[in-house]
């Protein structure tokens, strides 16, 4: 029984670190997508501007 319970615990951490990296990872590409977005948003009123 304690062999089972010590890979349970070994999935469940890894299961963990992986959702954490996919959240983590997701989180960035909003973020950097936003941030382009934002330049390009910025850049196009520089131009309709002048």
């Amino acid at each position: 029984m304690q062999k089972k319970s010590k890979l349970a615990i070994i999935i469940g951490v890894i299961s963990f670190v992986a959702a954490l990296s996919a959240a983590l990872t997701a989180f960035f590409i909003v973020r950097d997508k936003k941030k382009k977005d934002d330049e390009e948003l910025m850049e196009y009123l520089d131009c309709a501007i002048e």
